[in-house]
């Protein structure tokens, strides 16, 4: 009774919300064109006939869809139709970059997620009729989950976590989180400690397939662009990457670097070089105005080479940088690149409440990582990874800056500890999260299939 009256209220509150959400993709719009175009799709409705019978994906942004794209390749190879709806445009251009033969084939489409009203999702499940519905991570619509059930489409969240503080919160009051998620028919997750979880609020259908992130394909030739780029940016300092720095870390990081090289310079030493990845592109303007506050010699990316794989595979010719503190990376879907010459990698998030951002890029390129005191959101593999010894999260919540300056200060005159095979053990333990998603989903298939011949 309390679910059915949440999802009338549901209904309601799009009255007053559609006009709002369509002014934020306005406004999003002014800056980024893609937010607004195939504007129709948000309501389902499709310049183009869409596959049927697919695989459906829901991976919201451009970490989501990364993090998909093996299993998707598999799904490809054997010969399935997919679907990948998105709602930001780093997604969507993320899976035409990947997919685009699939795309012109037909045998993939990327669109908009619909908007969470059920009259969109009718005609999105009309128009594609998929088989399977997987929604990457912890994307819980109720719109979504409801529309699938009366439309008969098996919809699993995939790749799921439910981070400690998320199940506290929701555990609370009338729990319509967790009834909404209750709606799904199962999930696949990444640890036995979520599946405990997800079984502990009435979620049935559980299968452990492990972290999906571990199985991205690395750019090929990674190794000699990385050796080039080192050797363009510092053939003899360290180089530590800042990867995915949010908003209110800004001020951090621009004061750990200043720190570091006034405490490299003291010592004698050379300054390490900073590569700063900003996790928002909207912010790379305002991150390069901070670190040039700060006193700080800033390059950009977007300035300094040429647009592409091409730019750091034949950086310019001549010597290092010399006297350059940062270089930032204001490009999009270059990470790996970034990662690939550093000695270390602060993973950015952990240092707010807000929480980490995923730490599975850096390991696979056997870089140790170290993020802020809050892990919450990475909970798996975190916890996992700082076992193994090759992640760490530094101090209490009381001082993460000083913790982190400390931390890349000591590392000035002595070389990481972490050994790369504990790399390596920690990797081996992982990967093949794909391989066991896909054979999870047959058996979900074949389970269908079998209900429907009896």
């Amino acid at each position: 009774m309390i679910l059915h009256l949440f999802l009338i209220l549901w209904r309601l509150l799009w009255i007053p919300l559609l006009p709002l959400l369509l002014v934020y993709l306005w406004r999003r719009g002014r800056r980024d064109p893609d937010y607004t175009r195939h504007l129709a799709e948000r309501f389902g409705i499709y310049s183009r006939p869409l596959p049927k019978g697919a695989i459906w994906f829901h991976a919201v942004s451009l970490g989501e869809t990364r993090s998909a794209t093996a299993l998707i390749r598999l799904c490809l190879a054997r010969g399935d139709q997919v679907v990948l709806t998105h709602f930001t445009p780093a997604g969507r251009r993320e899976s035409a970059r990947l997919f685009a033969p699939e795309i012109a084939s037909g045998q993939l489409a990327a669109v908009w997620v619909p908007l969470d009203m059920f009259w969109c999702w009718r005609r999105f499940f009309r128009a594609c009729r998929p088989r399977i519905g997987l929604t990457l991570e912890i994307e819980i619509w109720p719109a979504m989950i409801f529309a699938a059930r009366r439309a008969g489409v098996p919809l699993f969240m995939c790749n799921a976590q439910y981070p400690s503080p998320s199940l506290a919160r929701d555990s609370k009051g009338l729990r319509l989180r967790q009834r909404v998620i209750r709606g799904l028919a199962g999930a696949f997750v990444k640890s036995d400690l979520q599946k405990a979880r997800f079984e502990s609020i009435g979620l049935t259908n559980i299968t452990v397939t492990g972290e999906l992130r571990f199985d991205q394909p690395l750019p090929p030739g990674l190794d000699a662009v990385a050796a080039s780029f080192r050797h363009w940016l510092a053939p003899e300092g360290q180089i530590i990457t800042i990867a995915s720095g949010v908003e209110v870390e800004e001020p951090i990081y621009a004061h750990v670097i200043s720190e570091m090289r006034d405490a490299a310079r003291a010592q004698g030493l050379p300054p390490p070089l900073f590569i700063y990845v900003p996790r928002a592109p909207e912010r790379f303007d305002a991150v390069y105005e901070g670190l040039v506050a700060e006193g700080l010699s800033v390059l950009r990316r977007s300035t300094a080479l040429p647009p592409g794989v091409a730019g750091f595979t034949h950086p310019p010719a001549g010597h290092a940088l010399g006297d350059v503190d940062v270089f930032l990376a204001d490009s999009l879907g270059e990470m790996f690149f970034c990662l690939a010459p550093a000695d270390r990698v602060v993973v950015g998030g952990g240092f707010n409440p807000r929480g980490a951002h995923n730490i599975s890029e850096a390991l696979m390129l056997m870089k140790p990582v170290v993020t802020g005191p809050w892990t919450w959101t990475i909970e798996f593999p975190f916890e996992e990874a700082a076992l193994a010894g090759v992640a760490v999260s530094l101090g209490d919540q009381t001082d993460p800056p000083s913790a982190l300056a400390d931390r890349l200060a000591a590392a000035l005159s002595q070389p990481d500890q972490t050994d790369p095979a504990q790399i390596r053990a920690f990797l081996d333990q992982q990967q093949g999260a794909s391989a066991r998603t896909l054979a999870a989903i047959d058996q979900v298939l074949a389970a269908g299939k079998a209900r429907q011949a009896g």
